[in-house]
């Protein structure tokens, strides 16, 4: 099956629709990867037959629980899951944060080829990062255990806003060490075509009226 195909049905498996031109620009984005992956080892999928499954559709398993119109995508890393997001959500405003200079330049790289508009890209520590506003949302994938993520990005957070941590296995562990401030509002299974093993989704928010 091509990639192409992989992704239209991948999509179909998990009630998502996008347009042709937005499937062409994620397909665009995996080329782009593993372009780059061969020489800066920008994720730790290099399998290109996983790409579509553990990359894209992985990350598009979080559409539906997007809620807010700013994200803030912590340890992008290879851009996962925020190039695929704001390439299926165009109105979302995305930042993508990791310290890594190279991967940083690849971020770049990404949105200026695939003209996204509604990226843009900080290279720095999040502890560190100091933007104008806060976020509605705060994504992270296989970054940090939860408590150390919600320490690290929580002056990040709008009031109101919540975290949305990708996990494999349920986190049970991790949950018990959370601060008591916080609350886990859900933790969903997500069922992602082509990924034999577990992924949830934690939906955290603050039970502070501010940060």
């Amino acid at each position: 099956m091509s990639a192409a195909d992989q992704l239209q049905q991948g999509l179909q498996d998990l009630g998502v629709e996008l347009s042709t031109p937005a499937q062409n620009k994620l397909l665009a984005y995996t080329a782009l990867l593993e372009k780059w992956n061969r020489t800066y080892r920008l994720t730790a999928v290099p399998n290109s037959a996983l790409t579509v499954s553990h990359h894209l559709l992985d990350s598009l398993a979080v559409l539906p629980f997007l809620r807010g119109e700013s994200l803030l995508d912590v340890g992008s890393g290879g851009g996962m899951p925020g190039i695929p997001l704001a390439i299926a959500r165009p109105e979302l405003s995305v930042v993508l944060l990791d310290s890594n200079s190279k991967k940083g330049a690849f971020l770049r790289q990404a949105a200026i080829e695939l003209e996204l508009a509604n990226i843009a890209v900080h290279c720095g520590r999040v502890e560190a990062y100091r933007p104008a506003m806060a976020f509605a949302m705060i994504t992270a994938r296989a970054f940090a255990d939860l408590a150390e993520l919600i320490r690290l990005s929580r002056h990040l957070l709008q009031a109101g806003g919540h975290w949305l941590a990708m996990k494999g296995v349920c986190p049970q562990a991790e949950v018990a060490r959370l601060p008591a401030d916080v609350v886990v509002d859900a933790i969903h299974r997500l069922e992602v075509p082509g990924v034999t093993g577990e992924r949830h989704l934690v939906r955290i928010s603050s039970r502070a009226a501010g940060h």
